[in-house]
Formats: structure tokens, sequence, C-alpha cells
């Protein structure tokens, strides 16, 4: 157990150790590890590790919480894993501006792939397992064109889902808005 003076030093001194895999990035459950989970809920726990998606992974190095290795022990820098990410995910870079503005604001922000959706997203200060995703969020850059059908499944999703609808739009700056879309009856 972690006491309340041990986390200012896992804090402040020591990263989480991963390693990139091809769809995600895995590191042995250890304090730091733990820590961010609890507080943030960072990554899942599976057997002896923790999975983040990409994103995490990606989002937890460039903000110093993490160091990654790939699988050859080979330390990568944060261009070498966006790289990486961008060769699995030609939407990465989208993907990855939407996760960080979310989590930069304070957000959970979880993959949604069981839903039809790239992220579910909680209300601050609600941890999943404590209540449910408030919205389901599709990343999108300015310049992409979907169709009215596309469109439609996306809300009959979050309408399906008892969710809120976001989509969350990447302009040439990497800059991000949120449209929230919902149904109505007039």
């Amino acid at each position: 157990m972690v006491k309340a003076k041990e986390i200012k030093q896992i804090e402040l001194k020591k990263k989480i150790k991963a390693v990139f895999e091809v769809d995600r990035v895995s590191a042995e459950i250890s304090d730091e590890s733990t820590l961010m989970y609890d507080r943030s809920r960072f990554g899942e726990r599976v057997g002896e590790k923790y999975q983040y998606s990409l994103v995490e992974g990606v989002f937890l190095f460039e903000t110093k919480r993490m160091e990654a290795k790939d699988g050859r022990g080979k330390k990568l820098k944060f261009d070498d894993l966006v790289k990486k990410a961008k060769k699995q995910d030609k939407n990465f870079w989208v993907k990855y501006n939407v996760f960080k503005d979310l989590r930069s604001r304070g957000y959970v922000v979880k993959t949604a792939l069981k839903f039809g959706a790239e992220f579910r997203v909680y209300d601050r200060g609600i941890k999943p397992g404590e209540d449910h995703a408030k919205w389901i969020v599709y990343p999108v850059h300015e310049s992409n064109v979907t169709t009215w059908y596309e469109f439609a499944a996306k809300n009959r999703v979050a309408h399906s889902t008892r969710k809120r609808l976001l989509i969350g739009v990447m302009d040439e700056e990497s800059e991000v808005s949120y449209w929230e879309v919902s149904w109505i009856r007039p």
C-alpha cells in the first residue's frame, strides 16, 4: 500500500515504465501505475499488467508520467511513439488531440469500441464503475466529410446507449472544439 508521504515521491520522481506494443502500451504493476489508475483511471489492469490505449500511453509519456521502450528494449522518444501510433491508425493525431484536450479539462476518457464510438467520457469527478459515462465522442478533423447516414448512425448509437453524442472537431492548428448533438421531439 502506498502511503501519503510516498505518493509525492512517486509523482515527482518516478515514471511508469512501459513497453510499446503494436496497438497498445503495457506496464508492469507498480506503485506508479497503480496510483495513476486509482487517481485518474489511466489504463486497465489485465492479469499482472496495466494496459493503456495508444492515446493514453502517448499522453502519459508527453506529460512526463511514463517512459516507454519498444519490444527490443530501445528507449522511445515522443516523436517515435507518435510515428508508431500513426502507422497503426491514420486518424491517431486527431484522436490524440481530442483525448488530450478532454483529459486536460479534467474528464476521464476511456475507449468506447463496444459502444461503436472512439471514446466514452465521464463527467468531472466521476470514475468508471462509480457511474455511467455521460458522452460518447467521435473525434474528426474539420476537413472530414460525413454523410447524413453516418451522422444519423452516430446519433442512434448515442441514443441507444443513453449517452450524449459529442463530436470533437480538430482544426488545422490542432485546436479542438465540440459539438453536442441530441434528439429532440417536435
